[in-house]
């Protein structure tokens, strides 16, 4: 036999590779997205909320065995979300007023420069999708309607974090992104913020629209740090 042959002889035997069974949806990943989605729908910081998880209830809930529950608590631990108390059970982590703080301020920084980067490169129809947030609170004060008003308020933040189209500060906030809704959802209330919030959203968005870039960062960081500002000052109630 010729070399030639041998090769393409040799060629057309496969190898078999290490691989593993396709999971077309992993149990696990969807257990952990559907418990972190709920965990940052609820009020962890309101002092009456129940932060206890039974684990019977969530496997009841979603419908599926103990395993990828386990799992994905796991994952939440190890990300800081939940924590694991010996003989008591697992409890959704509620972070200190310092810690707040801090994470309002990275917050501040990642959010500014999205801003900054939006005037660059966001397309001007996605720009102005930002006043129809606040349209119906333009004849009605937001502070008459702070449930709507807080969903408002935290889509405007996450959507300037997504029209500077940074998939860095993208994934840099996701985690961030739990615990800053909860605190403004919590302090929307306190002190009239409600009015003054709407006030500052607004001047962000003409500052973008007007791709004035130096204000559009300045006013989105000192927007956000207004809220640490709040938080020392008021946020007795993280301890």
């Amino acid at each position: 036999m010729s070399t030639t042959e041998n090769l393409i002889q040799r060629a057309s035997v496969s190898t078999p590779l290490a691989l593993a069974p396709l999971n077309a949806t992993s149990l696990r990943d969807q257990a952990y997205s559907l418990i972190k989605a709920a965990i940052a729908d609820t009020d962890i910081y309101n002092p009456n909320q129940e932060l206890r998880l039974d684990e019977r209830q969530l496997i009841t809930a979603l419908g599926v065995s103990r395993t990828p529950i386990r799992e994905a608590l796991s994952l939440l631990e190890q990300e800081g979300f939940v924590r694991t108390i010996p003989r008591r059970g697992i409890y959704i982590i509620r972070k200190s007023k310092r810690q707040i703080i801090e994470m309002i301020q990275m917050w501040a920084a990642l959010e500014s420069m999205a801003a900054r980067l939006a005037t660059l490169h966001a397309p001007d129809a996605e720009i102005a999708k930002l006043r129809h947030l606040f349209a119906e609170f333009q004849s009605s004060p937001p502070n008459e309607h702070l449930d709507e008003y807080s969903d408002a308020n935290i889509a405007f933040h996450t959507e300037v974090i997504r029209l500077g189209g940074s998939q860095t500060i993208i994934d840099a906030t996701r985690n961030l992104l739990l615990h800053v809704r909860a605190i403004r959802r919590a302090t929307i209330s306190q002190q009239d913020r409600a009015s003054r919030s709407i006030i500052d959203h607004l001047k962000i968005i003409e500052a973008l629209e007007k791709r004035d870039t130096e204000l559009a960062e300045r006013l989105t960081r000192q927007h956000t740090l207004d809220l640490a500002t709040h938080v020392d000052r008021y946020g007795d109630f993280l301890g």
